[in-house]
């Protein structure tokens, strides 16, 4: 009897252990590398940043996740500097410090789409998860082969405020709107009010914010360049501002400079330095989107479409979302799908989209009559143009325009020149990389 007993012991413990074995997932580590990006969202107000968002989205699916056990590399979300992209994803291709998944602007990543490494998501895009977006949204988060390469997340529309306080003391009551509209004005009243904010004005207070330390806030100057009717843009998407409009709306940054419309040695200033001046009640006219409304509320604020050909003005407009990576690694790529189709289905954590204009039907649906602006931003589209033209190496190209812009600013080069200078310059950064889409 003892010994029957011992061997149905011995035999309980061993199927214990082999159910105990069995039952042991493979361990696959995810390394998911985001720049800082300010996120204000209507849906959880305390999420500042975007890593604490995906951080929380993370912790709820590895609790969940059956097929490994999954962790981050170095149990969080690596973050990055706006400044740092190409430290932190291309030159990070086949280290260990590979990004898996990414998280960020259209207009700042869409160029790693040609670099061959970033996966197509289709097959996580469920009918559900498809019909929750726009055909045209899908359209902006493809390649040229009508892959899925970005999965969207909510949009983000540039467009400019100024401080009611100020245009105020200068006089300026009569382009002051109180209605939250989102304003334009033609070039002939840009002149006025940038001129009477420049007369009225206090020192060291400037009508409007311009920065070309880097290439940090560089989409807005581009924007700005159109002003005179140049496309920005020529036929075959390459940057064609060496024509008489292109030059003469160089010539109009640059006169804007002359006439001390922009800030004492702007050509020194990073976008954050122009912020706090803004914030401190020292520039008139600053950069606006949903993102910025939390560290903008104490300000009483007018809005306004950046200068353009006509009285409309223009504005840019683009997708901020998911983008994975292809390391040589099926389980992690698998991963990364999961990770990101759990999202996708999860409507608690498609709410964080809140921090923009949801690109999800359903979250719009939710919450659309509590985002700030939603129905003058959506009316706003009309106004938007293309600023990157689908082009490769966006990255390279950013540090390409820059110095221009340094240049003319301080001098050093005419308007001429920095238009023949940026065409060269910009479309060598496009053209010296090759097109290869991940299959």
């Amino acid at each position: 009897m003892k010994k029957m007993i011992v061997l149905v012991l011995i035999s309980v413990l061993c199927c214990v252990l082999f159910v105990g074995c069995a039952q042991k997932k493979e361990s696959v580590e995810i390394n998911i590398s985001v720049p800082i990006l300010t996120m204000d969202c209507a849906a959880y107000p305390d999420c500042g940043v975007s890593n604490e968002f995906i951080q929380a989205a993370w912790d709820k699916f590895a609790v969940q996740y059956e097929k490994y056990d999954v962790t981050l590399k170095n149990n969080r979300v690596n973050v990055f500097d706006q400044t740092d992209y190409t430290a932190n994803i291309s030159d990070a291709y086949g280290t260990e410090r590979a990004p898996d998944m990414t998280f960020g602007g259209y207009f700042a990543i869409s160029g790693y789409i040609y670099d061959g490494h970033v996966i197509p998501l289709d097959e996580m895009i469920t009918e559900s998860i498809r019909a929750d977006f726009s055909e045209a949204t899908w359209k902006l988060s493809q390649g040229s082969n009508g892959k899925t390469y970005l999965m969207p997340f909510y949009s983000l529309e540039n467009i400019l405020c100024y401080n009611k306080a100020l245009f105020r003391r200068c006089g300026l009551e009569a382009y002051i709107s109180d209605e939250g509209a989102i304003q334009g004005w033609s070039l002939e009243e840009w002149e006025v009010i940038l001129s009477a904010l420049r007369e009225n004005l206090p020192e060291n207070h400037y009508p409007m914010m311009m920065y070309a330390k880097n290439e940090q806030g560089d989409t807005h100057t581009m924007i700005q360049l159109r002003c005179q009717g140049s496309d920005f843009f020529g036929p075959d998407g390459l940057f064609h501002l060496n024509t008489e409009e292109g030059i003469a709306g160089l010539q109009w940054l640059k006169d804007n400079y002359d006439k001390g419309y922009y800030p004492s040695g702007c050509e020194d200033l990073e976008i954050s330095d122009c912020s706090q001046l803004f914030v401190n009640g020292q520039i008139a006219i600053y950069i606006w989107n949903s993102s910025l409304i939390s560290s903008l509320e104490d300000l009483d604020l007018g809005y306004v479409n950046f200068p353009g050909v006509d009285a409309n003005g223009v504005n840019s407009n683009w997708i901020t979302g998911f983008m994975a990576f292809d390391n040589g690694d099926e389980k992690k790529t698998e991963v990364v799908k999961d990770f990101l189709k759990f999202i996708y289905e999860t409507p608690e954590l498609m709410d964080y989209s809140t921090s923009g204009l949801p690109c999800s039907k359903s979250v719009m649906d939710r919450w659309g009559d509590q985002l700030p602006m939603a129905e003058a931003l959506s009316a706003n589209d009309a106004y938007s143009v293309d600023f990157t033209a689908n082009n490769p190496n966006w990255a390279g190209v950013r540090q390409a325009f820059w110095p221009h812009i340094h240049a003319l600013l301080t001098g050093q080069e005419t308007a001429a020149e920095a238009a023949a200078g940026l065409d060269a310059d910009c479309n060598t950064a496009i053209t010296s990389v090759s097109r290869t889409l991940h299959d």
